[in-house]
């Protein structure tokens, strides 16, 4: 199949294009390289260095003629979101507005959009399915929201099927600390720097952490399975930042000793993904657990 992932240089979408490399697909990258790292693309993956917005892109959809759309190109910086929310619009919204005419005006069967948890806001109920309120709490939240009406919109307009992903906390080899800023590669880059890992709170707040290959798994299923759904992607277990502190000390064989610092304004206590929807869906199941997760990651 002829499949073109947006963001492939990426944390998450570079591990699924050499999954589809290894599954004989054909497949070709679109990334501006803002983030993403070329070393990253397969040498048997094509590869475009261009904007979503670029008028080029259509030459892309006219020379490759995609099947299936992987879109995870993104702007995700919440804090970027805030200090600069025109850019993280126009990245995550008349971005993804620009690859759905494409989209529609080359014939492309399905998208597969990586949304996030971050739609849902505060939790008003744990643990959260996909019907729960959507009141996010950043201006992130609302652009990577907010392409999934417009997702919606061109599928029953134009006939186009798709998939919709809501990832819970992921975390895996190749995360950046500074850019993705996982909690944990954060932690990670700490320990092999030999500085202690900071904590905000009390260490008692929860997320639903999933390992990259799960969520890699979840993607390939997508691309038969989810036709016009919208589907939480996690692993629906709670975990503590304390608890996770103890993993990673069982994994590095690191003593670690935190710095506690005060609550930051606007996190959210708890988190958690209901992923039944997604079990049933896809016939797709959570393999790793978060301390097979970070030997993996540990070991990659």
């Amino acid at each position: 199949m002829r499949i073109l992932i947006t963001g492939g240089a990426g944390f998450i979408a570079s591990h699924l294009t050499e999954r589809f490399v290894i599954d004989g697909h054909h497949v070709a990258v679109l990334d501006n390289l803002t983030h993403g790292k070329r070393n990253r693309i397969p040498p048997q993956a094509d590869f475009f260095q261009l904007d979503l917005a670029s008028p080029e892109v259509d030459k892309v959809f006219r020379s490759f003629r995609p099947e299936v759309v992987y879109h995870h190109a993104a702007q995700i910086d919440v804090t970027a979101s805030l200090k600069q929310p025109l850019d993280d619009a126009r990245t995550n919204i008349l971005g993804t507005l620009a690859l759905l005419i494409h989209c529609r005006n080359h014939g492309v069967r399905k998208i597969v959009y990586a949304s996030s948890a971050a739609v849902y806001g505060t939790p008003i109920y744990l643990p959260v399915d996909e019907l729960h309120p959507i009141k996010p709490l950043s201006l992130y939240g609302v652009s990577k929201h907010s392409p999934e009406h417009y997702i919606e919109a061109f599928a029953a307009l134009y006939g186009m099927d798709y998939t919709i992903l809501r990832y819970a906390n992921v975390y895996g080899p190749r995360q950046d600390p500074l850019g993705e800023g996982g909690v944990i590669s954060i932690f990670l880059d700490k320990i092999a720097n030999g500085f202690p890992p900071v904590i905000y709170g009390d260490g008692l707040q929860t997320r639903d952490f999933i390992y990259v290959k799960d969520i890699v798994a979840a993607n390939v299923a997508a691309l038969t399975n989810g036709s016009k759904e919208i589907l939480n992607v996690s692993c629906n277990q709670a975990t503590s930042i304390l608890v996770l502190l103890n993993r990673l000390e069982s994994a590095t064989g690191a003593k670690l000793t935190p710095i506690y610092k005060p609550a930051r304004p606007g996190d959210i206590l708890h988190s958690v993904l209901n992923n039944n929807a997604a079990i049933k869906s896809l016939g797709w199941l959570p393999r790793f657990s978060i301390s097979e997760g970070l030997k993996d990651t540990l070991s990659g």
